[in-house]
């Protein structure tokens, strides 16, 4: 880091809000970036690295140090904590759930499949290369809740034949083969609902992909838990001569848990099943309803109550300030642009330290918050390396006209949760503009799909492609919450432009012979090159330093023709001084001008920006201009996912409906369980309006994912209504003794699901801030499909059988009803 101005900042600090040796790394410093190799485990490769650090004797000459900027291992460490966290609390609410409706050992050998999935997860991680990571450990957080429905749904059946008088392990073998092949079919489908996410392709997929593949390991060690291992636990489960087994706690507990299961089973056969004998009874009163919330729901999004937005913003606990003068400018002049930006940073973090001190006397953080900002980095010449993915067309390494100043936070906790990105937005406006700045940017964000706002204008003529860029960066600037506009057309430096004259063409001269000369009398021609060691040393033959310093060097040099002749360069070539292109961007041979920009999404969103541009300018341009609109970015992002997954979405449904036709024997049943899946996305997005929550690409991929989980239950219902049925049992009888024996099993999968990731949902850290609208969907569908499963598709079931079972008459229906 070079800092021209270092004395002003010394004096700019009081050293004990700030102290001065932590200034001490804010001199010249040389950076050096340790990377991981392959499949390293980057937290033990940081661990090594410091310990290096510390235990070698560094030979370093007075007055240097080696200090540690910043650390990914530690980030990775926080989020991985701070998920693991999240799945230990979710975890202790499911077991609470279970042991409040279920037998305490029966709950602990249902909750046993939790660990043991995933450990049957864990196992087969080194099979496709996953590892141990924030988003492996999100999957398992996702997937907490879901898999230990089937344990639930088999548990509970054992449960019910034990207190039919079966002994132990009668009752494991007859409740597990009553409900094996729902719960089988069940895990499949809650897998094929997850196919888009494994299938997503581009950056989100390298995202995704492995939650997806987290999950789907999770199902199936969940489904041989549920089917082999658990049954054999509870058959073989101690009832008698346990340690405490007549203790106060232990009794107390198993009165309180009495009470509870005995009070869900009385609202089960009176409450719930008066009510849906009701419903059955107006069961199309109940589909116009499920169809009126529909409407009403959509109308919630269409009207932007509940926002979409593609990508939500992520921040972390680093801001870059970065600039970019015009091509060929001097260091020193890109040295004295930058610390206007570092000279901002320095008073920004004065103001910081006087904040945590305002903020510790109120005890908003703790006493032991050293610093909000950790350490300053400045950089003329190259940008420093992004944790996150790279933002495209930001220049390069080694350009004097790229520098950037970086501010390092202390962790988002330990910061009394200052937001990052409220520091971004102070740090832009103390800045305000620099002069003769091509491109001033703030960032903040800690993952980014692209430019919020990016547009590439493609055309063949340069001046029309001028124009369009023009007046789409002025259309920009009259949003609110649009900043860092800029355009990546660069005038590049002034050069000597040659025109050969028809005289030097009767010489038998070309333009290229001449251009060729030219650039090795100034340039000069490499002769030879000489090996020195590990040195490559070319030869270049050129004029004298002293003929090449001026246009009248130019004027009186000597061509020489095909023939031999000498003729003077006037005589043959003319000159004139203009400017080229520092770079020329084409796709499909047309020339490219990118339009790109920042956007605040708490004041308006990308897609809406994205919406109102393409409709003013698209059909003008092409038309007047001839210049083509491509959205590009976050936008082109956005466009590549969505199409994904509208295009594996509808396999996933195909999918998910064969596999429910194979144990209903029917292409029609499938359909009746298949209608709760809408409901869930309605769940989805009402959670996300209660949660004030932004519907972005993430809850989509919750709401898929929603999709194979919220059948489950609906199919156990099916295949039970439909065994009472071979059993003889009348078709509403049938269906109103179904639901009410699978009243308990779909509450309790339902509420596990919910409560196993209401930890993750109140969490406020940026390390699960993009997981979270993910959880939203899922628990708030869940919730919202288990009303559904438990009204809607009983009658269903029925208006089914109006339409289609002629075996059905109005004489069962009145003795049904009658009853």
């Amino acid at each position: 880091a070079v800092i021209p101005n270092t004395a002003k900042i010394l004096k700019m600090f009081d050293p004990i809000k700030f102290p001065i040796a932590k200034l001490s790394s804010f001199l010249n410093a040389a950076i050096i970036d340790v990377l991981r190799i392959g499949e390293e485990d980057i937290v033990r490769a940081a661990r090594e690295v410091r310990g290096w650090m510390n235990s070698t004797d560094l030979d370093l000459p007075n007055g240097m140090s080696l200090d540690v900027i910043t650390d990914s291992a530690l980030a990775t460490q926080d989020r991985i904590t701070t998920v693991a966290k999240n799945a230990y609390m979710g975890l202790f609410f499911v077991l609470i759930i279970l042991a409040l409706f279920l037998r305490f050992k029966v709950a602990i050998w249902v909750a046993a499949g939790i660990p043991i999935a995933i450990a049957g997860a864990l196992s087969l991680f080194s099979s496709i290369g996953l590892t141990i990571s924030s988003l492996t450990v999100m999957g398992f957080i996702l997937v907490l809740g879901i898999i230990v429905d089937d344990a639930i749904v088999v548990g509970e059946r054992i449960h019910a034949f034990e207190r039919k008088g079966y002994s132990k392990g009668e009752a494991a073998v007859e409740g597990t083969m009553e409900v094996c092949v729902p719960v089988i079919f069940g895990v499949l489908t809650t897998i094929a609902a997850f196919l888009p996410i494994l299938l997503l392709g581009g950056q989100m997929g390298t995202f995704f992909n492995a939650i997806g593949a987290v999950v789907v390991f999770c199902l199936v060690a969940s489904l041989v838990e549920s089917q082999l291992i658990l049954p054999g636990h509870i058959a073989h489960r101690r009832t008698e001569g346990y340690l405490l087994e007549n203790s106060f706690i232990v009794t107390k507990w198993q009165s309180i848990q009495g009470k509870i299961s005995y009070g869900m089973e009385y609202f089960a056969e009176h409450g719930y099943r008066s009510l849906l004998d009701k419903v059955l009874r107006y069961r199309y009163a109940c589909l116009a309803t499920a169809t009126g919330v529909i409407i009403i729901t959509s109308a919630l999004l269409f009207s932007g109550r509940v926002i979409f937005q593609f990508m939500p913003s992520v921040e972390g606990d680093v801001v870059y300030g970065s600039v970019q003068m015009p091509p060929g400018v001097p260091a020193h002049v890109t040295e004295q642009a930058v610390a206007i930006i570092e000279e901002k940073a320095i008073e920004i973090a004065v103001e910081l330290e006087e904040q945590l001190v305002v903020m510790k006397a109120n005890g908003e953080v703790p006493q032991s918050t050293e610093r909000v900002v950790d350490s300053i980095l400045t950089i003329i010449g190259g940008q420093a390396p992004r944790d996150g993915p790279a933002r495209p067309g930001r220049g390069s390494s080694g350009a004097s006209n790229v520098a950037e100043v970086v501010i390092y936070l202390t962790p988002f906790f330990e910061r009394g949760e200052i937001s990052s990105a409220i520091i971004r937005d102070r740090w832009r406006d103390m800045v305000g503009t620099i002069p003769d700045a091509l491109e001033l940017t703030f960032v903040s964000d800690v993952f980014s799909a692209g430019d919020a706002i990016n547009f590439r204008l493609e055309g063949r003529d340069e001046e029309n492609l001028k124009i369009a860029s023009k007046q789409l960066r002025e259309e920009l600037a009259r949003y609110p919450g649009v900043f860092d506009i800029t355009d990546s057309f660069r005038a590049g430096k002034q050069e000597v432009q040659i025109q050969i004259l028809d005289r030097g063409k009767t010489l038998g001269l070309t333009l290229n012979d001449v251009a060729m000369q030219v650039r090795q009398a100034f340039y000069g021609s490499e002769s030879q090159r000489i090996q020195r060691e590990t040195d490559d040393i070319r030869v270049m033959v050129r004029y004298p330093e002293a003929e090449r310093q001026s246009l009248g060097n130019l004027e009186d040099m000597m061509i020489r023709t095909p023939s031999g002749a000498e003729v003077p360069f006037l005589s043959i070539a003319d000159f004139s001084l203009g400017n080229g292109y520092s770079s020329i961007n084409r796709q499909d041979g047309r020339r490219v001008i990118t339009v790109r920009a920042d956007v605040d999404r708490t004041v308006v969103t990308p897609e809406e920006i994205r919406r109102e541009i393409i409709a003013k300018f698209l059909t003008p341009w092409e038309r007047d201009l001839d210049v083509e609109m491509v959205v590009g970015g976050e936008g082109e992002q956005q466009l590549e996912s969505l199409s994904e997954l509208y295009g594996t979405f509808p396999i996933a449904l195909l999918v998910m409906f064969a596999l429910l036709a194979i144990p209903l024997k029917s292409y029609l049943q499938p359909l009746v369980i298949m209608s709760v899946i809408p409901f869930g996305a309605i769940g989805a997005i009402c959670g996300h309006f209660i949660m004030g929550a932004d519907l972005v690409f993430f809850s989509l991929l919750g709401i898929i994912a929603l999709s194979g989980v919220v059948v489950n239950a609906s199919l156990v219902l099916v295949v039970s209504i439909n065994r009472l049925r071979d059993e003889g049992m009348g078709m509403v009888n049938a269906v109103s003794k179904a639901s009410e024996i699978r009243f308990r099993p779909i509450i309790l999968t339902s509420v596990t699901t919910f409560i196993g990731l209401v930890p993750l949902i109140f969490t406020a850290n940026p390390a699960t801030f993009f997981i979270v609208p993910m959880a939203i969907s899922l628990a708030f569908g869940v919730l919202f499909a288990t009303l559904i499963t438990l009204f809607l598709v009983p009658s269903l079931y029925l208006i089914l059988h109006d339409f289609f079972d002629n075996a059905y008459n109005a004489e069962e229906r009145a003795l049904a009803y009658q009853h």
